[in-house]
């Protein structure tokens, strides 16, 4: 799974990586580079680190691995500040930014690397799924909220694939997933990396509500995947949606109801009932479980 991320690294890094037991590395999150600093790999939130440190040169090296020697088509993504490679890791950038009428043009040089293992976690969203699918109205909308590294983009990518395929007891249906950062699909030339079942439809690489609107007009779901909401223009699509008759499940960053209820986008979407539930993810005892499903008919006070 992850021949795909190591034959892009330098070799030293490759063999780091790959230094570790087969049971520690199903627990790889991330794979951080930066110039003069060891490498580190964060395995379940606990991170390890190399004794030899990452070179300019390295750098050199993997910035041409991603690009294929082709930095001149890795502009969009050198603004974008992340790269979705094969198999849906995503690698993030950083470093000195060039401004072009205020607006990021490229990142250069790139000085960090965070390389995300995506792992498809099949069957994680079907505890939940029973929670958000009636076999009288159908599926509920949901807003799925946790701090960072809590499952979210995890289990909605799983409650996709269970939207799409169905089960014995719950029939298949359209999907369209708006996914700006490549994220929930990981797709690659548009091509989802992962499996999400047959009437799936990606808008990838997408701003979320220009591309909720899209995919409204254009591809006639039954139900519509967004990840991280937050902003005024994201709260508009969703309740263009609603108003479409289109259920909508989404993420957003939050640690409670409580919490995201006093945001005025969240507490307006609350009091429109844009969502049916809202669901607390944690990290413990397994990033995406599900600590609190609460019911989104009243909104928060105090």
């Amino acid at each position: 799974m992850l021949n795909s991320i190591t034959e892009l690294l330098p070799p030293h890094v490759s063999d780091f990586v790959q230094t570790f037991p087969t049971v520690d590395i199903e627990k790889l999150e991330e794979v951080r580079m930066r110039i003069g600093q060891p490498i580190e790999c964060l395995f379940s939130s606990k991170p390890i680190y190399s004794s030899a440190l990452f070179s300019e040169e390295d750098s050199v090296y993997f910035l041409n691995q991603l690009s294929q020697y082709s930095m001149y088509a890795f502009e969009e993504e050198l603004q974008k500040g992340y790269i979705t490679i094969q198999g849906g890791h995503r690698v993030g950038l950083a470093g000195k930014t060039i401004l072009e009428n205020g607006v990021v043009k490229t990142i250069r040089p790139v000085s960090s690397f965070n390389i995300r293992v995506a792992r498809q976690k099949i069957g994680v969203g079907e505890k939940l799924a029973t929670e958000l699918y009636d076999q009288r109205m159908g599926w509920r909308n949901a807003l799925l909220i946790g701090p960072p590294q809590t499952g979210k983009t995890t289990v909605l990518r799983d409650l996709a694939r269970i939207v799409s395929q169905g089960t014995k007891k719950i029939p298949s249906n359209k999907v369209a997933i708006v996914d700006e950062r490549s994220e929930i699909a990981g797709s690659i030339n548009g091509i989802p990396q992962h499996e999400l079942g047959t009437r799936i439809d990606v808008l990838d690489g997408c701003p979320k509500a220009e591309g909720m609107m899209m995919m409204i007009r254009s591809m006639s779901p039954h139900v519509l995947i967004v990840d991280e909401i937050g902003r005024e223009q994201d709260a508009q699509a969703i309740l263009e949606a609603r108003h479409a008759g289109v259920v909508v499940m989404a993420s957003a960053h939050g640690r409670t109801y409580e919490e995201i209820a006093k945001r005025p986008v969240f507490k307006r979407l609350l009091e429109l009932n844009a969502f049916d539930r809202v669901i607390e993810l944690g990290r413990v005892p397994y990033p995406g479980y599900v600590k609190r499903v609460r019911l989104a008919n009243q909104v928060a006070t105090g």
